[in-house]
């Protein structure tokens, strides 16, 4: 008896007869002798669309490796007719050899497989099987997705075909939810892809999503989404507000995910012993599919409120539905178990902390770039030398692995040792050019670079030194005496990056009250198709057009002055030197629900103690609580509320610990506090973002004071 690969038997004896069926012809077939190797071999991930293709009661075939061998269920079969079973296993372009080249069959596979791009084309004549002499081929709609292997790459195109009907519609939002599917990185994108799915394609009027809970070691989380709830763009980015119960939870979708085993209930009170609101006890049919997945336990639930007999068709799309949201689900969690760790490794590498000085008010940014969760090798300090100046440096180290996020460390903390000994910028830098000479040395490299440019800030003397290897220039928005700004980049010598042959080399500035220095990453400035100088024009541009100096407020304009993606990170050091001092408070929120009203008492009374307006208090008091309540329904941590009151402008900051050890991807316009936080922080703020930290996020929002 031949072995098995998840439900897929390994290749053993002569390929069968097309009577044998599609899925034995696929499981029999000598792939060994194809250019993809034993199936056994193939890629977890690939094997696991393989199965989804062949338990789909849809018409689906995979176009595999760079020959584009075909594989395909038995509904495919039924299409191509004649061709099977002769065309398990060989190239696509040879099965339809005398139409491959015509445009829009053969061009369409290719360019997705190329580009990942998937591709979508309604009601097409398409000449899967040789028709009888004088009769029209059958008129389909196909749809073409990139199909992954578990590191990320495209390894095949999945073809989704059926003749036009109205139930092909169903088909086609089937092919679309593999697309979508496909580029899911985390369990939350995963989350929130299946729950539209699934309450759009089935007209449902409650959904949910439930998984393994690793993170709790015995336990389960579920999200839902109700027809009507009010989800805005917004809040559609935001991480779902997932429920956590026990191993023993009696919710249907985690006791289906249990069994493994699928229910369907006609009529009845499914939900009513574990219902947490009227949307629940409302439910009346319900069907649970499990996840077919091999690293998660999931699955996934429709409901309505009336009756529903659930017919032979909804149950394959349902039993469809599960397959992909299984394949992405396994794929997310070794995502984020790998990009996690090495994120974290990252950060933990940068100071938690930046200094706090009476004069200059300092902040950071960083966001990873590339698929936005892998480590990178880009860095920044701030740190106070002996003499009492301040140090600042932000530099680049080649990479975006975790041995990037090693070297990156390495870097700084010698950065930081060599300034502590002699502060001199271009000294500095010398010394840490021979350590990276030394590293590429010890690693047998010539490929290890390292941008940086390091400076000192006298604050006594109103004076800035700084040297830069290879680096971009730093910008100054200088405050004039009328009120006015304007932006200047620093003619600092920049040279070769370290270990290519650095010569020392220092530029001083005049570094007065007002002004804010910002030292960036190219990441920052560079974009495909895109000129530097656009982009360094572009930031400098955003910059001298912001509301105020304030360094947090700079680090989030500069991180958006440029439109466009980038592959690349993103970090950002901002440094202002106040007119005046500012006073500061914090105080830290418990994770209860009682925190948002003691944060509202405790602001009004700070701000009212500073003599405050009472028109910027009302408001700040209101943006606090919003992002208290936030911090607290998305991270489930305790929170550090922090205030900073200069002459010029109102900061507040609210900081959570609810990602450390996750993959996260905040950006400034993803808050919201289901639905109106986003609203009420862009109505009564100058300026808000949110900023990735060490052991979470931070979001912040400034308000400008009446002079």
């Amino acid at each position: 008896m031949p072995g098995t690969v998840g439900r897929v038997p390994t290749p053993a004896g002569p390929v069968p007869d097309a009577a044998a069926g599609a899925a034995h012809i696929v499981g029999h077939h000598r792939w060994s002798a194809t250019a993809l190797g034993p199936y056994e071999t193939w890629d977890a991930d690939l094997r696991a669309a393989v199965e989804v293709v062949l338990a789909s009661p849809a018409p689906m075939a995979l176009h595999l490796g760079d020959q584009l061998l075909l594989l395909y269920n038995e509904a495919y079969a039924a299409l191509i007719r004649d061709r099977h079973p002769q065309a398990v296993g060989r190239p696509t372009a040879d099965v339809f050899a005398e139409v491959w080249q015509r445009p829009g069959i053969g061009d369409v596979v290719e360019h997705t497989y190329r580009t990942g791009e998937p591709f979508l084309e309604k009601e097409i004549p398409l000449p899967l099987h040789r028709p009888p002499d004088g009769l029209e081929h059958a008129v389909y709609t196909r749809a073409c997705s990139p199909v992954r292997d578990s590191r990320g790459r495209v390894a095949g195109v999945l073809s989704v075909v059926a003749e036009t009907s109205p139930a092909t519609r169903h088909l086609q939002g089937l092919s679309d939810f593999a697309a979508a599917l496909s580029g899911t990185l985390t369990l939350d994108d995963v989350a929130r892809v299946a729950l539209r799915h699934a309450i759009t394609s089935f007209d449902a009027d409650r959904v949910s999503f439930a998984i393994d809970d690793t993170g709790g070691g015995s336990g389960w989380r579920m999200v839902r989404r109700v027809r009507g709830e009010l989800v805005d763009e917004a809040d559609e980015r935001l991480p779902p507000l997932w429920r956590r119960g026990p191993a023993d939870w009696p919710v249907p979708a985690v006791v289906g995910a249990r069994s493994g085993q699928a229910s369907f209930i006609d009529d009845g009170q499914p939900l009513h012993e574990i219902a947490v609101d009227r949307h629940d006890q409302k439910v009346r049919a319900l069907a649970v599919m499990p996840l077919r997945a091999s690293v998660v336990r999931g699955a996934l639930s429709v409901g309505y409120r009336s009756p529903h007999a659930w017919s032979t068709a909804e149950r394959a799309l349902l039993t469809a539905s599960a397959e992909l949201v299984g394949q992405a689900t396994d794929r997310a969690r070794r995502f984020e178990t790998q990009h996690g760790t090495a994120q974290l490794l990252q950060r933990s590498m940068l100071p938690e902390n930046l200094p706090v000085l009476p004069r200059l008010r300092i902040a950071a940014r960083y966001d990873p770039g590339v698929d936005g969760n892998a480590a990178g090798g880009d860095f920044y300090d701030a740190f106070v030398l002996p003499n009492g100046d301040l140090g600042v440096v932000l530099g680049d180290v080649a990479g975006h692995d975790v041995q990037a996020a090693a070297r990156m460390g390495q870097v700084r903390a010698a950065l930081r040792a060599l300034a502590l000994n002699d502060h001199r910028p271009d000294q500095v830098l010398s010394g840490l050019d021979r350590l990276v000479s030394s590293l590429g040395a010890e690693a047998g490299t010539h490929e290890l670079f390292v941008t940086v440019a390091f400076g000192v800030i006298d604050v006594e003397r109103g004076r800035l030194t700084l040297a830069s290897a290879g680096h971009p220039a730093p910008l100054v928005r200088r405050c004039t005496p009328a009120g006015d700004s304007r932006a200047e980049y620093l003619d600092v010598p920049s040279g070769a990056p370290l270990g290519i042959g650095y010569r020392p080399a220092t530029r001083t500035a005049d570094f007065s009250p007002g002004d804010t220095l910002l030292l960036f990453s190219d990441g920052v400035v560079e974009r495909r198709r895109q000129g530097l100088s656009h982009g360094l024009a572009r930031l400098a541009e955003s910059v001298a057009a912001a509301p105020s100096g304030d360094p947090r407020s700079l680090c989030a304009v500069a991180s958006a002055a440029v439109p466009g993606t980038t592959e690349d990170d993103v970090a950002v050091l901002a440094v202002e030197y106040a007119l005046r001092p500012s006073r500061s408070a914090r105080m830290e929120v418990p994770a209860e629900p009682t925190a948002p009203s003691r944060v509202r008492h405790w602001m009004t009374a700070q701000l009212a103690q500073w003599r405050v307006a009472e028109s910027v208090i009302g408001a700040a008091v209101l943006c606090t609580s919003e992002l208290t309540t936030n911090a607290l329904l998305h991270a489930g941590t305790a929170a550090r509320v922090e205030v900073d009151l200069s002459p010029e402008r109102l900061l507040v900051s609210v900081a959570d610990q609810g990602s450390r050890g996750t993959v996260t991807r905040a950006r400034t316009e993803t808050l919201s506090s289901r639905g109106r936080g986003l609203g009420l922080i862009e109505e009564l703020s100058d300026a808000w973002g949110t900023d990735p930290t060490v052991r979470g996020s931070t979001v912040w929002f400034e308000i400008l004071l009446p002079q």
